[in-house]
């Protein structure tokens, strides 16, 4: 059984599709705060800067708020959600309409402290 992360941060309705996000989110799950920090800051993609600044958020929450030791610290959880998709058309041959669905995503980032083994 999974432990119960400690501090959330949350981004709502990013401007990026869940589908770009939720590889690199699976990528960063499991690891120690520092090392997810490092891979999000190399990867050369939007969705690279707004999971670092969400997880920076949390960690500065874990801190301040929660007294937790930034040493100790993992990402126990990031889920990624859709949220709302605005919905735009562009007039193509014969005058009809091609939707354009602009998709955003909900980001929870969860870090918990490791248990001394």
């Amino acid at each position: 059984m999974t432990p119960k992360a400690q501090v959330y941060a949350k981004y709502t309705g990013a401007t990026i599709s869940p589908k770009k996000v939720v590889p690199v989110a699976a990528m960063i799950r499991g690891k120690s705060l520092e090392e997810a920090k490092i891979i999000l800051a190399f990867h050369q993609t939007k969705v690279g800067e707004i999971l670092l600044k969400t997880l920076v958020s949390a960690e500065a929450s874990a801190v301040s708020n929660s007294k937790l030791n930034v040493a100790k610290l993992y990402v126990a959880d990031a889920q990624v959600s859709s949220g709302p998709v605005a919905k735009r058309g562009r007039i193509v041959a014969r005058s009809r309409l091609n939707p354009i669905l602009k998709r955003t995503s909900h980001i929870l980032i969860g870090l918990s402290e490791k248990d001394q083994e």
